[in-house]
C-alpha cells in the first residue's frame, strides 16, 4: 500500500492563514521524515469558511522547497479554471523545482460556485479536462514548437521554454467513481479514487471492473486506486475516540452551501446537488457522515490505537478496492499536539504494518 498526507487546508480556529500554512509545512516535513509517498492537496475557491486553499501549484512548490522524498501535488487542478497552455507552463517548472516529484490530479470541479465569479460555464466543465491528458502529451512532446486543437483547447505554434523531468509529463490522477469515466482513464493510464461519501460496496465492482479494463489496455504497472478520508492514531481506543471523533464527525461541515444557514437546511441542499447529477449512493451517504455513531461503526473514518487504525485500513482496502490511502490527519479544531502525534504514530506503526500488502 501507499499512504498520503491529504489536506483541505481547511480553516482552523484562532489561526491567520499564514499561521495554517506553516503549521502545514510542519506536517508535511514529519511525513516526509516518515516516509509517507505523497502530500496532495485540494483546489477550493470563495470558501473562506472551509479552505485555505486556491492556489494548488504553490502548495506543491512551497512543499517541495520544505521537503526532501515525499511526491506532491494537486488532488486535483480543476482544469477549467485555467488557461491550458499557461498551466502546462507551471507544471513543468513545479515538476524541476521538485526534482521530478510531481503528481498532476485533475477534476472537473464539483461545485458551480467556483465557475461563475470566473465568467466560466460551469456545465461546460467535463471536456477541458478529459482532453487534458493529451494536451500534456502535445506540450511536453518532442515535436516542439508544438500546436493542439480540440473542443475546449487551442494551441498554434509554442515552445516550452521547460520541460517537465519526468516523461511523458508527471504520472496523471482524476479522482472518479463514474463508470464511463474509468473507462477512460482505464485506457489512458491514469490513477484514480475516490472518497469518504461514496459507499465502498458501490465503489468496489466499479473499481474491479477498472482494473480489467487497465490490464487490457496492456499497461506494465498496476494502477493506484485511492480512498479518502479523515484518521486520528493515539495510543488507545479510548483515547483516540474521545479526542478525534466528535471532531472527524463535524470535518467535513465547510463543504456545505449557505453557511450560516442551519444545519439541516446546509446538508438538505448538498445532498440535492448530489442527486441531480444522479449520484444517488453518495447523496444517500453525505446525510450519514457528520454522524460519529455511523461513522465509526461503518469504517468511514479511522480513529483509534495504531493496531485498530491497521486493522480496519486493510479490511476497507479489500472492501473498497484501493491500494493507496490519502489520510486527512488535520480536522475540526484538533489540537496539533494531538496532530503531529497522531502523524507520528500513523508513520511509525501503521504504515509498516501494512506495507508489503497489496489489496490486488
Amino acid at each position: 500500500m501507499k499512504f498520503a498526507h491529504f489536506a483541505h487546508v481547511w480553516t482552523k480556529p484562532g489561526m491567520s492563514p499564514n499561521q495554517r500554512y506553516e503549521q502545514l509545512w510542519r506536517e508535511l516535513q514529519l511525513c516526509d521524515e516518515l516516509g509517507f509517498d505523497y502530500g496532495f492537496c485540494v483546489e477550493h475557491h470563495f470558501t473562506p469558511h472551509e479552505s485555505w486553499m486556491s492556489a494548488p501549484s504553490l502548495y506543491t512548490v512551497g512543499a517541495g522547497a520544505r521537503t526532501k522524498n515525499i511526491r506532491l501535488g494537486p488532488m486535483g487542478y480543476v482544469v477549467p479554471l485555467y488557461n491550458c497552455l499557461r498551466l502546462a507552463e507551471e507544471i513543468a517548472i513545479i515538476d524541476q523545482m521538485t526534482n521530478g516529484r510531481m503528481e498532476i490530479g485533475m477534476v472537473p470541479g464539483i461545485m458551480g460556485s467556483y465557475f461563475e465569479p470566473f465568467g466560466i460555464e460551469y456545465n461546460d466543465r467535463k471536456s477541458p479536462t478529459m482532453e487534458y491528458p493529451d494536451y500534456l502529451k502535445a506540450a511536453y512532446g518532442d515535436d516542439q514548437p508544438f500546436s493542439f486543437n480540440s473542443e475546449s483547447h487551442k494551441t498554434k505554434n509554442a515552445r516550452l521554454s521547460v520541460m517537465p523531468i519526468q516523461k511523458p509529463h508527471p504520472p496523471l490522477w482524476m479522482m472518479s467513481r463514474d463508470p464511463e469515466t474509468l473507462e477512460f482513464l482505464a485506457a489512458n493510464g491514469i490513477n484514480t479514487g475516490n472518497f469518504l461519501v461514496f459507499p465502498r460496496e458501490v465503489a468496489a465492482p466499479r473499481y474491479q471492473k477498472y482494473l480489467e479494463d487497465w490490464k487490457a489496455a496492456g499497461w506494465d504497472h498496476k494502477p493506484n486506486i485511492a480512498y479518502a478520508t479523515t484518521v486520528y492514531v493515539d495510543e488507545s481506543d479510548d483515547k483516540a475516540i474521545d479526542i478525534a471523533l466528535q471532531r472527524a464527525a463535524r470535518a467535513y461541515e465547510g463543504i456545505l452551501p449557505l453557511p450560516g444557514e442551519p444545519f439541516e437546511a446546509r446538508l438538505d441542499k448538498f445532498k440535492e446537488q448530489f442527486a441531480a447529477r444522479g449520484e444517488n449512493p453518495a447523496a444517500v451517504m453525505i446525510t450519514k457522515i457528520f454522524d460519529p455513531d455511523f461513522i465509526m461503526e461503518n469504517d468511514l473514518v479511522f480513529v483509534g490505537s495504531p493496531q485498530t487504525v491497521t486493522e480496519k485500513l486493510r479490511a476497507a482496502s479489500e472492501d473498497g478496492i484501493f491500494n493507496t490511502f490519502m489520510g486527512e490527519f488535520n480536522f475540526s479544531d484538533l489540537p496539533e499536539d494531538a496532530l503531529m502525534r497522531s502523524i507520528k504514530m500513523f508513520g511509525e506503526k501503521v504504515i509498516p504494518e501494512l506495507r508489503d500488502y497489496e489489496p490486488y
